[in-house]
């Protein structure tokens, strides 16, 4: 009876610590969000009560609640076929450099210094900053990727664009290694990086894509925001996808919002 109670306990103390070493990642992030969110007043979240659902409440979230807004579901049956081929031109460099990288707390970003740039009806906007949310916002035919890259452009009358790249799990990605050398990083962090990265080798060789006018996925949602996502996804290895998992919060990507009699426009 003594041995069996000594066996009882032993398994119990176990259970414990696998349920604790389980926990561990989790409470760590979350012990990191907190601090961040009581030295820089967060004012919206993934969850709760600050969470997509809540955005359009508060001021400051401005155009969250207004009809022309991001992510939307896209269904390639119902897209229009444009005849217009050159309504986005890609002129991204091999050196171009990635100035640093940051964890604002919703989403990991790399900012650049300028020279990638796109020109979108024949007008220039700058790479700025790419970033990913885990899942991936945008559906097509309902269908929602592991991940999404949204790559960020402006120009000097502050009208922005973004092309979106869907990812799915597969074959081990290079670019990607590169930029997850400078990971982890902690909520608030910065990392000085000032090294060339060549964006070219984080799009499909498909560069075939849909357009339609949206807002940023995030608050303050600001409308306007002309939308290039690409029909084919790249691939990274599951290790690398669990990589960002880790340090992001867990499904950082807002619901897909009302079309509301926009049309999507396909370039194939």
């Amino acid at each position: 009876m003594k041995k069996y109670l000594i066996i009882v306990t032993v398994l119990s103390l176990l259970s414990i610590s696998c349920k604790q070493q389980g926990q561990e990642g989790k409470d760590k992030y979350e012990n990191e969000k907190q601090s961040h969110k009581d030295s820089s007043h967060l004012t919206w979240e993934y969850e709760g009560e600050m969470g997509p659902e809540h955005w359009a409440d508060t001021k400051i979230n401005a155009d969250c609640g207004e009809r022309f807004q991001s992510p939307i579901n896209i269904i390639k049956t119902t897209a229009v076929k444009a005849t217009d081929k050159n309504l986005l031109a890609i002129h991204y460099g091999e050196n171009t450099k990635i100035h640093e990288v940051i964890n604002n707390g919703h989403t990991i970003q790399y900012n650049f210094e300028k020279g990638d740039y796109i020109l979108v009806e024949g007008k220039r906007f700058d790479l700025k900053q790419i970033h990913f949310h885990e899942a991936s916002e945008h559906t097509i035919n309902g269908i929602r990727y592991p991940m999404e890259i949204h790559m960020v452009h402006a120009n000097n009358q502050k009208e922005y664009a973004v092309l979106g790249v869907l990812v799915e799990e597969g074959l081990s990605s290079k670019p990607f290694e590169f930029l997850e050398k400078y990971l982890p990083i902690k909520i608030g962090e910065k990392k000085a990086i000032n090294k060339a990265f060549n964006v070219n080798l984080n799009l499909p060789q498909n560069k075939s894509y849909y357009h339609y006018t949206g807002s940023f996925t995030t608050p303050p949602c600001t409308e306007g925001v002309k939308w290039f996502v690409f029909q084919e996804p790249i691939t990274v290895s599951l290790e690398q996808v669990r990589i960002l998992q880790k340090i992001m919060p867990m499904h950082n990507y807002r619901i897909e919002q009302p079309l509301n009699g926009r049309e999507i426009q396909l370039f194939e």
